[in-house]
């Protein structure tokens, strides 16, 4: 079966982007920044991102365009040329990506929602007790009593997933390629159109100085430093078989070094806008409820169906800068959900030789069964645990395990002379250190740090039996089932994973346009 492959460079560029920015970059980064010095927490991240972020994305780039294959097969592969069984990495990636998706899903439905409430304000004075009473009719509730089905909610999130499965059901250039070039430019242009509307509201000068403020004491606080890393791998879609996949599609002359670069900056810099975008309407809050910043800002979901509905209610022209607002958000959640649910499908493909329609029905179907859970009372309590385990210590797991696989078990100079055998510039032995040394070592520590305060303390209120299901359990099921595929799978044969390849680190070698 003959790979697909990206139309254009921009395609892929935007597709990679579109999985990257999702809502996290929206609600998330803009808080993470105030909590952590506000503008000296840039130093760190901006180091976050030059030491972990854009050589963890040339690392996943150069093995999905070598191999040509999705995370399990290349992990599979790896594992033959050292004499080991390593495709089970592959497919824990795969579900972690899998149960990112069922439950990321719900957030679209709830953005969807509150899209059609933006047009009237629905929300009335206190979106407070609307999301979490009228809309979730979050009651006494819990992860394993889920309460009643809420039909609203499921009809959201139904058309999320329709809009998804019509995406990856269509290839990668009739769908993917084509969603991420009309969704992508119109999420840029609604969000700076809507930061223009918004520098001009009183106020929001002042939201913006406690964005950007440094209070450089806290450079020497470890817990920045943590926070910065967290966010680089939590919102570029490293780790969990994506940019495996979105590579793996690249035409032979691809220029790595510049794709990799291209997508973070851009990520990174998106996250920047939404900071400038959240806090400017923090500032207008603050003055208008004549109120410090502190007590009109609120993190994570919060931040989304509480504090934005809050702001619009006190905005001119709330009938326009409402619906501006939450397309905004629904094109960032539908652009990531597509990629993560692609991910899937593309693993699911390599393993069976299934046709890619037969592919992404069977996938889409079972994802949109179980995600229902999350269409309950008590869906918003489940997503949080599940999410906090997945996030915090799936994700990382497999994040450390992959580095030290590529960089220590095997030759990282190898990946980095495929690179930049591929590019019109070359990256030097910064890329090693970085993917060898600094990024393992500071992985490590967070995941030390969360696996520690995790054992020691659970996570939030949550009962003990709960967190020992749909967190522990979740991860240890995701592991076991990782490792029973992978034992009744046959090794890929060894051969040197990079002979056919002509190496050359030379600025004299050939280059792609």
């Amino acid at each position: 079966m003959k790979r697909e492959q990206w139309n254009s460079r921009v395609g892929f560029i935007l597709a990679a982007v579109g999985s990257a920015i999702g809502l996290g970059n929206i609600w998330r980064f803009p808080y993470m920044a105030y909590e952590n010095g506000g503008g000296a927490f840039f130093v760190p991240y901006l180091f976050a991102m030059v030491t972990a972020g854009i050589p963890f994305m040339i690392m996943e780039f150069s093995l999905g365009h070598k191999l040509k294959k999705t995370a399990p097969r290349i992990f599979n592969q790896l594992g033959a040329n050292l004499g080991l069984r390593l495709e089970w990495l592959g497919w824990f990636q795969v579900f972690i990506a899998a149960i990112i998706a069922v439950y990321y899903v719900a957030i679209i439905g709830w953005t969807l929602s509150f899209l059609g409430f933006s047009f009237s304000q629905s929300w009335g004075d206190d979106p407070n007790a609307f999301f979490f009473e009228q809309y979730l009719q979050l009651g006494n509730n819990s992860p394993t009593n889920l309460g009643q089905f809420q039909w609203g909610i499921a009809a959201a999130m139904s058309l999320a997933w329709a809009i998804t499965t019509m995406a990856v059901f269509t290839g990668v250039k009739g769908g993917i390629e084509r969603a991420s070039k009309i969704m992508m430019p119109m999420l840029f242009i609604m969000v700076l159109v809507l930061i223009t509307r918004v520098l001009l509201l009183p106020g929001a000068l002042s939201g913006l100085n406690y964005l950007f403020e440094p209070d450089f004491s806290r450079l020497l606080d470890i817990q920045v430093w943590s926070a910065a890393y967290g966010q680089i791998f939590f919102t570029l879609s490293v780790g969990f078989a994506i940019m495996l996949a979105y590579s793996s599609y690249l035409p032979t002359k691809a220029d790595i070094n510049n794709n990799a670069f291209m997508t973070v900056l851009i990520n990174c810099g998106f996250s920047i806008l939404a900071g400038i975008l959240i806090f400017g309407v923090l500032g207008y809050m603050a003055e208008q409820q004549m109120k410090p910043l502190t007590e009109v800002v609120s993190s994570g979901i919060g931040l989304a169906f509480v504090t934005i509905p809050t702001a619009i209610n006190l905005m001119p022209l709330p009938q326009l800068l409402g619906p501006l607002f939450f397309v905004a958000l629904v094109i960032a959640g539908l652009s990531s959900h597509i990629s993560i649910i692609e991910a899937v499908i593309s693993a699911i493909i390599d393993k069976f030789h299934l046709p890619r329609k037969t592919a992404a029905i069977i996938v889409c179907a079972v994802g949109y069964l179980v995600s229902m859970a999350f269409a309950t009372s008590g869906g918003l309590l489940l997503l949080d645990l599940v999410d906090y385990f997945i996030n915090n210590i799936a994700l990382l797991l497999s994040c450390l395990v992959e580095l030290l696989i590529i960089t220590w078990m095997l030759k990282v100079n190898l990946v980095r002379r495929h690179a930049n055998h591929c590019s019109e510039f070359h990256v030097g032995r910064w890329l090693e250190i970085c993917l060898q040394i600094v990024s393992p070592a500071i992985l490590a520590t967070i995941l030390a740090k969360n696996l520690y305060n995790t054992l020691l303390h659970g996570y939030g209120d949550y009962p003990i039996a709960d967190q020992l299901l749909l967190g522990w359990g979740l991860v240890a099921a995701m592991l076991l089932f990782a490792l029973l595929i992978d034992f009744a799978s046959k090794r890929s044969p060894h051969r040197e994973l990079w002979q056919s390849q002509p190496i050359s680190s030379t600025k004299g070698e050939k280059k792609h346009e």
